[in-house]
């Protein structure tokens, strides 16, 4: 490959998103650089050149050795505590050492360039940064009123990274994902998300459990498609540079119905009657956007970008099933 290939550095390859999006970029004739704290696996049959590189990023220098000479960096970077969620307290430092420390020391790193081609770059970030839309479509055009602590760490990194853009420093792009769920055959990372973690219990044999009556609604947006929505936005920097869009499939769905058809496949799969849905007390860790419905409206990034999901609800399910089932029978044997 000649010089004129770009070079892509993933940070967070080994991640839910940012293995689907090592997956995505490996079919196309780039060079990656895919960076994360273990070595990641580099996806069979890949057309692009992949460059493995195990770093922690919160140590010294090692951002800007990830992103040395890298036209594009996308940030898939997700801090989890040692549990199931994805939930932080309040004043974790450590969680702002990942969420908001990174994004600085990226900025850092590419203002050290001086001058020459800006890379560009692209941020994952939430549409909880908008805080609780009252049942209201978000579109992006919304006041930013963050409730959970990690809401309020990705809104404060996405603001330094459109800082730095319109300083010039980088063409900065952030993406907002809702719930991101899903795993297909090929998956190499968890997914620590609800629909999964009810898949999980379904497969066991457990009831389905709610923390509400199953109307509370979600877009859900399996995660190959928000793979193909990133790898399109980082393609596009003259777009969309210098904002924030939403992604989304534009379809709020109830919880309820949902679980209903993971119950459905499971029995498919099994050939035992599906397990129960039921509804029970919230704990008390719980948050309100664990009752909030939330339906994003995508219509300027996909007219932008030309993105749009291409996997329908059931089929995405129908695969989550397979995949964990098949997960289990291996961890069983």
């Amino acid at each position: 490959m000649g010089m004129t290939t770009p070079l892509i550095t993933l940070l967070g390859a080994t991640g839910f998103i940012g293995s689907a999006v090592l997956r995505e970029l490996a079919g196309e004739p780039v060079r990656v650089r895919a960076v994360s704290r273990r070595p990641a696996p580099v996806p069979a049959g890949a057309r692009a050149d992949i460059e493995v590189r195990a770093a922690d990023l919160t140590g010294p220098g090692e951002v800007a050795a990830a992103v040395d000479g890298a036209d594009v960096v996308i940030h898939t970077v997700l801090y989890s505590a040692a549990t199931s969620t994805w939930r932080i307290e309040d004043g974790d430092t450590e969680a702002e050492r990942v969420n908001v420390g990174l994004v600085r020391d990226l900025v850092t790193a590419l203002a050290d360039r001086g001058t020459g081609a800006r890379a560009t770059v692209l941020f994952t970030g939430t549409v909880g940064q908008a805080g609780p839309t009252g049942g209201k479509v978000l579109d992006g055009t919304e006041p930013d009123r963050p409730s959970g602590e990690y809401d309020r760490q990705k809104l404060a990194a996405e603001r330094l990274l459109l800082a730095a853009h319109a300083r010039g420093v980088l063409h900065g792009t952030s993406l907002r994902l809702p719930t991101v769920f899903g795993s297909g055959p090929d998956s190499t990372a968890d997914d620590r998300g609800v629909v999964s973690a009810m898949t999980r219990r379904a497969l066991a044999g457990e009831p389905i459990t709610m923390w509400h009556d199953g109307t509370v609604r979600r877009d859900l947006v399996y995660v190959d498609d928000v793979a193909r929505a990133l790898v399109a936005g980082a393609g596009r920097p003259e777009a969309l540079a210098g904002r924030h869009w939403l992604v989304g499939t534009g379809v709020a769905r109830p919880l309820g119905e949902v679980f209903q058809q993971v119950a459905d496949l499971v029995a498919a799969h099994t050939g035992k009657p599906p397990v129960p849905v039921l509804s029970v007390d919230p704990p008390g860790h719980a948050d309100p956007g664990d009752f909030a419905d939330i339906a994003v409206d995508a219509s300027a990034f996909r007219a932008a970008t030309g993105w749009s999901p291409r996997t329908p609800l059931e089929e995405a399910l129908r695969r989550t099933v397979a995949h964990l089932a098949d997960v289990r029978g291996r961890q069983a044997s």
